[in-house]
């Protein structure tokens, strides 16, 4: 397979070759080349011979570059094709749970391996042969998986795929060739939590030290699940369950290996009404993405902004802040504290209720701007509205709703600023740097 160049970065190693846009690439040093995962891989010695066409002709091009130097080619796309799409219908998929009419790209099931090693995305494993897991073994790549059971049957069943339960001897494959893995469950209740949790904790603890962490979160329901498989949300004495089961794995890896392994998200914590872990307890955060420490992380960066603020750095300041349920008690916390030593700063906290997912959907990344707009119009939201980056999509800035943060501003009359989920950020925020 040949891939087409479209561009040469100016300065770049490849830059002043005989390199033009239009020749297709054919392979580097020998190696065939058919999407970024080999471009990258073979691009990354010093000494790097490219076969190229130009026009039914072949001619090739050396070039001596630092090792790992990209080589500065440009593709149509950044994974040089088309992405690999999702094979399976989970029973639990928020995909098939959106409303209609919303932008096509919001619709599209990503399932790329690729994206796991290059972007941190999970995986099912589904739709890779043995020739791909050959050659992730080969290039020596992490992979993030979705793992979600380790019955066979079960996770045929869950994510609707006669084939998924094969599939699990691929993490048999990565462990013994000492692949690294970070898995994901995502728990629906009286499905996979309860024995079968504790069968794919057991299977997944056998494969050490090539698991390096596992998050366990549940599942998320909106409203528009009409003709989808039956399920429910985890209610207290559900949370509590998983935690104490979670827990008493953690005892046992962190005996055996030195490391809890297994970590239950946020919400569990929040649903059970249990006090969220210290900072030691998520080890280096491995599973911050899948909103695991999240609220910890951001309740200790605050606090140590708090703590080396001098008096004379805190502008007088009117400020709001819109946030999910799920988070709302935490920011709330914070805030008072701050307000409670310096009292020429005002922020007021709202929690925005998901009319449009439902209200099931707590957390703030999936907050919309029309109920953003619908429930803060009229109230007092000073000279700026604080907004997780987490609603905001990275594909256009856009909200879910597709409106933007201009429409936003508008329809409220005022500033949106746009924070990371950084303690620190929002310390700076809300005392008026």
């Amino acid at each position: 397979m040949a891939v087409e160049i479209k561009a040469v970065v100016k300065n770049s190693p490849a830059y002043g070759k005989d390199i033009a846009a239009g020749d297709m690439l054919i392979s580097i040093n020998g190696h065939g080349i058919s999407d970024v995962l080999d471009y990258m891989y073979y691009s990354a010695e010093i000494n790097t011979e490219l076969l190229l066409e130009r026009c039914g002709e072949k001619h090739t091009v050396n070039i001596k570059k630092s090792e790992y130097d990209d080589l500065g080619l440009e593709f149509e796309t950044f994974l040089m094709d088309s992405k690999q799409s999702c094979c399976n219908k989970c029973i639990f998929c928020f995909i098939d749970q959106m409303p209609p009419n919303m932008r096509d790209t919001l619709y599209f099931k990503d399932d790329d391996a690729r994206l796991s090693f290059l972007q941190g995305n999970y995986v099912t494993l589904t739709n890779l042969s043995q020739n791909d897991i050959d050659r992730i073994i080969q290039m020596r790549l992490s992979i993030n998986i979705s793992v979600h059971t380790t019955n066979p049957e079960l996770r045929c069943k869950m994510m609707n795929n006669r084939f998924a339960g094969e599939k699990l001897d691929y993490l048999r494959q990565f462990a013994d060739a000492g692949i690294s893995m970070n898995c994901q469950i995502v728990l629906c209740p009286n499905i996979n939590d309860g024995a079968e949790l504790e069968r794919t904790l057991t299977d997944l603890g056998r494969l050490m030290p090539n698991i390096q962490s596992v998050a366990v979160v549940p599942v998320g329901l909106t409203k528009f699940r009409k003709g989808l498989y039956p399920l429910t949300v985890f209610d207290r004495n559900g949370a509590v369950r998983v935690i104490d089961l979670i827990e008493n794995f953690q005892k046992k890896f962190l005996e055996q290996y030195g490391t809890r392994l297994v970590f239950p998200s946020d919400e569990f914590y929040i649903t059970a009404d249990r006090e969220i872990p210290k900072g030691e307890f998520y080890e280096d955060y491995p599973q911050y993405e899948n909103g695991v420490g999240m609220i910890r992380s951001l309740s200790d960066e605050f606090e140590q902004a708090f703590n080396v603020a001098e008096d004379e750095d805190i502008k007088t300041c009117c400020t709001s802040m819109a946030t999910g349920f799920l988070a709302y008690k935490y920011i709330c916390g914070l805030v008072e504290k701050a307000e409670k030593k310096w009292h020429n700063i005002k922020c007021n906290v709202y929690k925005i209720r998901n009319d449009f997912f439902g209200e099931t959907i707590t957390v703030t990344g999936l907050i919309t701007g029309q109920d953003l707009i619908s429930q803060l119009k009229g109230k007092p939201l000073g000279d700026a509205l604080l907004l997780s980056s987490s609603m905001i999509r990275k594909d256009g800035g856009l909200f879910l709703d597709d409106y933007t943060i201009d429409d936003v501003e508008k329809a409220l009359g005022v500033k949106i600023r746009v924070i990371e989920n950084d303690g620190f950020e929002l310390f700076d925020a809300i005392t008026g740097n």
